[in-house]
């Protein structure tokens, strides 16, 4: 678990995100927290049911690399979004990050803050030399949080933006 002065970045375990796909808000009454809509996609849903889940539960993976992280909100008591890595850090200790801000709190600052903090993580581990994101041309608010964050546009490809962020 890592922290800001609003936020706590709580990396989720095979059954905390078991709880999190059914989306019944037995995962916030295990962290004592108020219910939070997610609207999980069913492209999420399958994706955490066939990659995600079974990674974290790979005793040979550092499963930190591999689960998502809830991001909760101190003053609200509730998770405001999620953030995760997509693997391990590659040969050249590249790692990729995605992230998502639940609907009713987005443009309050909260994703640019847990991109700080988990880049501070990150650069902390000593396999990692850099982080990759990927975000969609139109969307103006993901990427900002990359800028704002010392990231890079790096390149485009079809209707994708690349970032890096290098230390």
């Amino acid at each position: 678990m890592i922290e800001t002065d609003r936020l706590i970045l709580r990396p989720l375990t095979h059954k905390q995100l078991v709880k999190y796909i059914k989306d019944d808000h037995s995962l916030e009454k295990e962290f004592g927290l108020l219910p939070t809509k997610k609207n999980i996609s069913s492209s999420l849903r399958s994706a955490l049911k066939q990659s995600v889940l079974p990674n974290v539960s790979d005793q040979d993976k550092d499963y930190l690399y591999h689960t998502f992280w809830t991001i909760i909100s101190k003053p609200d008591h509730r998770m405001v979004g999620d953030i995760c890595f997509v693997g391990e850090p590659d040969l050249n200790g590249e790692i990729e990050i995605g992230y998502g801000t639940y609907e009713e709190f987005r443009g309050k600052g909260f994703m640019t803050e847990a991109v700080g903090r988990i880049i501070g993580w990150a650069k902390a581990q000593p396999k990692v030399k850099s982080i990759f994101a990927a975000t969609e041309k139109d969307n103006v608010a993901s990427y900002s949080i990359l800028e704002k964050n010392g990231f890079k546009h790096i390149g485009e490809v079809d209707d994708m933006m690349s970032w890096k962020l290098q230390f």
